[in-house]
């Protein structure tokens, strides 16, 4: 549905996306992840039309946005940052005002409407002026601007900015949903929402990919991923140590915790063996008779993993 092919864009000097490659399909949701000014705004707006790319090739549902702009733009739905609209219009003026643009007449208009206006909770705002909607409300305005047209492909730049937690939630259920048929690409800086909506996730870094694929994927690329955390009473930190670090599956093992209560974590020597790790750890300490407060294996972080193959001087040096 989307091909993204060497795609660079460059204001001035700056070359804010550098050489980006991509593909998404339909059923997929794809997060775009990065630093401030890492590129992520100004590809979602190349992907759109929005803007022109410096080099490259952008397809949308087999149609070049560059060569045939309008029959791309048809599939697209669009939130962009900061969810823009006109202010001067009610809710449901602005809604029909979009659905027009769109196409949409009669009855359809009027059925587009209603279903997005049920869909994103906005029925007790429908005759409220744009400028008079709280944050929350004008984002959900401009998201329901979205999908009025029921299109194939969404580019969604900070869906949930300034939602409160039910409302965020309601969104991503939203967005999970119509990621079952249709294809996908939001940008957030909430990495739990990658985990919760999203079946692959790209990290752009200094307008480049530095990571791609499920978040399940990713989070093994944590340092942490596979550790075993043991926390046990009745041996010293010192002995615990010496035995489990012992164990031929295990690579270190480090003492976070001393006194009545030791913990310590065990890392594996390979990703392979993190499964059997704890296993073999929960045998030695039952032979030794020490007692168990805690025995688990870490999954891994997103956030960890996003520190890590990302650098923090992005903003400062790379535009928007």
């Amino acid at each position: 549905m989307i091909k993204v092919e060497n795609l660079k864009k460059a204001f001035g000097p700056k070359l804010a996306v550098n050489g980006i490659s991509f593909t998404v399909e339909r059923g997929e949701v794809l997060g775009f992840l990065g630093p401030n000014g890492a590129g992520k705004s100004t590809t979602m707006r190349m992907i759109t039309g929005f803007i022109p790319p410096t080099e490259g090739r952008i397809t949308v549902g087999g149609n070049d946005i560059t060569t045939n702009p309008i029959e791309a733009k048809r599939l697209i739905g669009y939130l962009p940052e900061n969810a823009p609209a006109y202010s001067d219009m009610t809710v449901r003026s602005f809604l029909n005002f979009s659905a027009q643009v769109r196409g949409l007449s009669g009855s359809e208009r009027k059925r587009a409407i209603d279903r997005v206006i049920e869909l994103c909770f906005l029925e007790n705002v429908i005759h409220q002026s744009v400028d008079t909607l709280s944050k929350g409300y004008r984002h959900r305005t401009c998201f329901a601007q979205s999908i009025i047209h029921d299109p194939d492909i969404l580019i969604l730049d900070e869906p949930t900015d300034g939602l409160d937690p039910n409302q965020k939630h309601e969104v991503r259920s939203i967005i999970k949903r119509m990621g079952e048929k249709k294809a996908i690409i939001f940008s957030t800086h909430i990495l739990e929402e990658v985990e919760a909506v999203c079946s692959r996730a790209i990290i752009v870094d200094r307008g480049q990919i530095v990571a791609d694929g499920t978040p399940d994927d990713l989070k093994k690329k944590s340092p942490n991923f596979g550790s075993v955390i043991l926390r046990v009473r009745g041996v010293e930190a010192s002995a615990a140590k010496e035995r489990v670090g012992q164990l031929g599956s295990v690579e270190n093992v480090l003492i976070l915790e001393d006194g009545d209560l030791v913990t310590l974590k065990a890392t594996p020597k390979t990703a392979s063996s993190d499964r059997e790790l704890a296993a073999s750890v929960a045998d030695t300490v039952n032979q030794a008779g020490w007692r168990i407060e805690e025995l688990r294996t870490e999954e891994g972080k997103l956030d960890e993993v996003f520190r890590n193959i990302t650098k923090p001087d992005t903003a400062s040096e790379v535009a928007a």
